[in-house]
């Protein structure tokens, strides 16, 4: 019996395995929102390249994504649900041709070119994979900086560089070009804790080259020792010792992929994904069972920007204040998801395509993963009031969760979407992967004469003080297009008439913002809730139907308002804006954010203190960790975390979930009751 019922149990492993790496291939037919196919990448490619020939002309490509189509012309479809593609497909790309940035629209139904328009302003495009290559291995033929290696008694052959940008810092003039930073590779691949301080090296990517070098002294390399974290070169003691758990549905999933598309319980939304954005959540409906229809909530939500300044003055430090979304892309950026690692047993996975410098198509394997999460609590009640009588209810929550990883350079970006049968959104986000290091010569903390501007996390190695500010972009239509945005303050009353033995209590009191002005909310200052309405439409008692934003733990910017990395990411000087739909206005820190000035973001837009009174609005929510590195961030740092949620209020006529049955006990073969 032992060994039959290991037999079975082996056979339903072996059947989990299989369910780890399902793959959904899209369909051919397509959602006028689906991201761009290998197919239509290649076409935009062709079409840009017959205009401007390569054998005559410098071209790269730095953005070729899909271009919005018109919002009224997707709901339109999206009501009527036609069975060919009526909605215009077109494709925006972003090309540097013979040093000019060129944004050109082309229509791929017709294969043509509809404008090409020459950018005139400050900042420049996404950087491309491959030219920071090229950049990165100049230095190791470069005189100079083979000298300082030398010097440094280190080994050619064990160095690794890398890019990054430089931000602005009031220059009345800017060309492309980037720092590069060297590390030791030599022991182990953990390059990032291992950096090579006090070189200089500024590449310009026009020219391709090396324009300025600066060896300003030796600082030693911090060791390698414990730095590994490849499962495969790590020796014993491991531990703690974690159990396994195996995962089945014998019913199979509960949700359904077709194409992009994702129907869950209630939930119906599309999956989209952009070179710069990455993961894009639209078209979020739920079903409401008392009115026998589905309901919008969500048009379109994605990160628009991600700020990560470091605050280190110092000349190896003071640039570093990036701009992950815009200068270096979230979707170029995307990793493949390892499955059962990063995603669990009864996940699905989508694949995306992305493109290189020439407008070749590259395939994202895994970028996407979909899967149930068991094990929460939907909600419960034990009663012991009524005589004589006690019971206990108590339903399991299934969640559905949209995942996707995004890695630039030494920060891995864990990204999901998690929908609750109860109506909730909860977006998320968990930091991993690798502190920026400083290189000291300082071994221990009492040997700290002056600010490092950072923590001593091992013996010559400052894991630099940083934030990472994400900036969500929710455009909520909650029952509708026309909404409002509310704030409900908390505020204290005092019993003055003697009329209660209370002393005090507290009430709430309930302003409607009628310009982008009204809409700017610092969280934390005032007790208070943020909620997104739709005034035209109210529950049988008289309630608008709405959402209301259950905010990340709040962190505010700590820069002055004048600094020149806050002038660009001053999209965080607020936690919450709102503004007018505008199918323009998608990326908070702008269009163009290498060496941008800072004169087209979120907060420059909102200076026109536009009208958002029952019209419709796009709900901006800043996400922000101020990280402070602790020795247990090193040399690899666990997960941390942050979210918010997106809860209906008034929008159901009462507990959508009430009489949702929790999922049916699976008895394993073999095994007892």
């Amino acid at each position: 019996m032992a060994s039959t019922m290991k037999l079975i149990l082996f056979s339903a492993l072996i059947l989990l395995s299989f369910q780890a790496v399902v793959s959904v291939t899209p369909l051919h037919f397509q959602h006028p929102l689906d991201p761009l196919t290998k197919e239509e990448i290649t076409l935009a490619q062709t079409i840009v390249q017959k205009k401007y020939p390569t054998s005559s002309n410098r071209l790269s490509f730095h953005y070729i994504g899909l271009d919005d189509p018109e919002k009224d012309a997707i709901l339109k479809w999206e009501s009527i649900k036609p069975t060919i593609i009526t909605v215009p497909r077109k494709a925006l790309a972003i090309a540097i041709i013979n040093s000019q940035t060129h944004e050109i629209i082309i229509d791929l139904k017709a294969r043509r070119i509809l404008s090409d328009n020459i950018h005139k302003g400050y900042g420049f495009p996404t950087l491309s994979f491959d030219e920071q290559a090229v950049a990165i291995e100049l230095p190791l033929k470069y005189g100079p900086f083979v000298e300082s290696v030398k010097k440094r008694g280190l080994n050619l052959s064990e160095v690794v560089c890398s890019t990054f940008t430089m931000g602005w810092f009031g220059e009345t003039k800017n060309s492309r070009t980037v720092r590069v930073e060297c590390f030791m590779k030599e022991n182990s691949p953990n390059i990032w804790v291992r950096p090579i301080s006090g070189l200089t090296i500024v590449v310009d990517l026009e020219l391709m080259k090396i324009v300025e070098y600066h060896d300003s002294g030796i600082t030693p390399v911090p060791t390698a020792d414990n730095t590994e974290y490849r499962l495969s070169h790590q020796k014993p003691p491991f531990g703690p010792k974690q159990h396994s758990l195996a995962t089945h549905q014998p019913q199979g999933p509960g949700f359904q992929i077709s194409g992009h598309s994702v129907s869950w319980a209630n939930w119906k939304f599309h999956i989209g994904f952009d070179p710069r954005a990455g993961l894009v959540i639209s078209l979020a409906s739920i079903y409401d069972l008392e009115k026998h229809k589905s309901r919008r909530v969500l048009y379109k939500g994605y990160i628009s920007e991600l700020f990560v300044p470091y605050q280190d003055p110092t000349d190896d430090f003071y640039y570093k204040t990036f701009f992950d979304s815009g200068e270096f892309g979230f979707g170029l950026s995307t990793v493949s998801l390892v499955p059962n690692r990063d995603c669990p047993s009864n996940a699905q996975f989508l694949d995306t395509y992305v493109h290189d410098a020439d407008g070749t198509p590259l395939l994202i394997k895994n970028a996407i993963c979909v899967f149930e999460q068991y094990g929460s609590i939907m909600w419960r009640h034990t009663e012991t009031g009524i005589p004589n009588e006690s019971f206990a209810e108590s339903r399991t929550e299934v969640n559905l969760v949209v995942r996707t990883v995004v890695t630039v350079g030494n920060y891995d970006n864990i990204i999901d979407w998690e929908f609750k049968t109860s109506g909730s959104i909860k977006p998320a986000i968990a930091l991993s992967g690798i502190l920026e290091i400083k290189g000291v010569d300082i071994k221990h903390k009492n040997e700290i004469k002056r600010d490092q501007h950072g923590t001593l996390v091992s013996a010559n190695s400052i894991g630099v003080y940083h934030d990472h500010f994400y900036i969500y972009h929710l455009d909520l239509d909650i029952d509708g297009v026309s909404n409002s945005f509310e704030k409900t303050n908390l505020k204290t009353v005092r019993v003055t008439d003697g009329s209660s033995k209370r002393k005090s209590y507290w009430t709430t009191e309930t302003e409607t913002a009628h310009t982008e002005n009204d809409a700017k909310i610092v969280l934390g200052s005032t007790p208070g809730e943020l909620s997104v309405v739709n005034p035209n439409k109210k529950t049988s008692v008289g309630n608008d139907v709405g959402y209301r934003l259950i905010p990340a733990i709040p962190a505010h910017p700590l820069l002055t308002d004048d600094d020149w990395p806050q002038i660009r990411g001053a999209f965080t000087n607020f936690n919450v804006w709102v503004t007018p739909y505008n199918r323009t206005e998608k990326w908070a820190g702008g269009l163009y954010v290498d060496h941008s000035h800072g004169d087209d973001t979120l907060a420059v837009w909102t200076k026109k203190n536009r009208e958002i009174m029952n019209k419709d609005i796009v709900l901006w929510h800043v996400v922000g960790i101020h990280h402070v590195p602790a020795q247990e961030d090193f040399p690899i740092m666990p997960l941390l975390s942050t979210a918010f949620e997106l809860r209906p209020t008034n929008f159901f006529e009462r507990n959508p979930v009430l009489k949702t049955l929790s999922p049916k006990d699976v008895q394993w073969p073999g095994c007892p009751k």
